[in-house]
């Protein structure tokens, strides 16, 4: 006799998921000259506390969490953080430019290097919580960005910095429709 089991199903299609990003190009990927400095600066955008790597990681840890009670919050989640990837893959390639290297690692403002880590990330148990700390991280890596634009004297850098906030503020304006369908 055949044994008869239950199983549980993820139903949640992610087949067709595309990054969410503003419909604008990118910049060249291009540096005036190679400087360590800016590389430091964009290795904390990288991976520091707040930076690509954090998004992507709480977006994907959020959609694997929610994927099953809410399959459309999910899929947009995986839009986001794959638009994240692209920021994460194109500020390697400015860090690489540079001069400087991309290995997990952020210099901090004390001059010591410290290896991403998910303490910085913020998962809340509840869906509304979990997209208000998504909003929440999106704004501090707008202002970070915004801060390192100030500090940077490329004009190559800027316009993709400049060219990431867009897609930043775009990420809020989703989050925040998440939040208020919730």
């Amino acid at each position: 006799m055949e044994e008869k089991r239950n199983s549980f199903v993820n139903t949640c299609s992610f087949a067709g998921v595309k990054p969410i990003m503003m419909d604008l190009p990118y910049p060249p990927i291009e540096v005036r000259e190679q400087n360590q400095a800016y590389a430091d600066l964009l290795g904390v955008d990288y991976c520091g506390s707040v930076s690509e790597l954090s998004a992507i990681t709480q977006y994907i840890n959020n959609e694997n969490r929610l994927c099953i009670e809410n399959c459309s919050i999910a899929k947009t989640l995986l839009g986001l953080a794959m638009a994240e990837m692209m920021h994460l893959q194109k500020l390697g390639e400015l860090i690489v430019l540079l001069g400087g290297s991309v290995n997990y690692a952020a210099k901090q403002q004390n001059g010591r290097k410290r290896l991403w880590t998910p303490e910085y990330l913020n998962i809340p148990e509840h869906a509304a919580r979990m997209i208000q700390a998504d909003i929440e991280a999106e704004k501090a890596a707008i202002s970070q960005y915004q801060k390192h634009i100030r500090m940077i004297r490329d004009d190559c850098v800027v316009a993709v910095l400049s060219r990431i906030i867009k897609d930043e503020e775009y990420h809020i304006m989703i989050l925040q429709t998440l939040l208020q369908e919730l």
